[in-house]
């Protein structure tokens, strides 16, 4: 088997897998258990691959997946900017990775989850 079914139905799974990717993209570092985490981790990197193509086919494909979220809201000068998590994937993210061939992520293991003891981890850019 290609992935891991993470105890869900394929729907409940994508949705799941969406909804942490958009957050990393968002927060830039989640805590997570790690399964979550290395499933996130593989549709995670290839958002930023998609987001360091930049065409419109590649913004098409990620719009599919990333959730439709505000990532940031500032102001400038008489405007404010509200940047979705799209935009920052490829403006933001894609130009911080320009150089880089892969492994923008990085999992770091913390104490386990109290009630469960399930295995937790923070998954972050690097």
């Amino acid at each position: 088997m290609g992935y891991r079914k993470l105890g869900r139905t394929s729907s409940q799974r994508k949705a799941m897998l969406r909804d942490l990717t958009t957050d990393l993209i968002i927060n830039e570092r989640i805590v997570t258990t790690e399964t979550r985490a290395k499933e996130v981790r593989r549709t995670a990197e290839k958002m930023i691959t998609l987001g360091k193509r930049g065409d419109l086919h590649s913004r098409r494909q990620a719009a599919k997946f990333v959730r439709n979220e505000i990532a940031d809201v500032r102001a400038e000068e008489e405007d404010i900017i509200v940047e979705t998590a799209l935009q920052k994937l490829f403006g933001d993210l894609a130009d911080r990775y320009e150089e880089r061939q892969g492994g923008y992520t990085r999992i770091l293991k913390t104490e386990p989850r109290r009630g469960d003891a399930a295995p937790m981890v923070i998954l972050e850019f690097v």
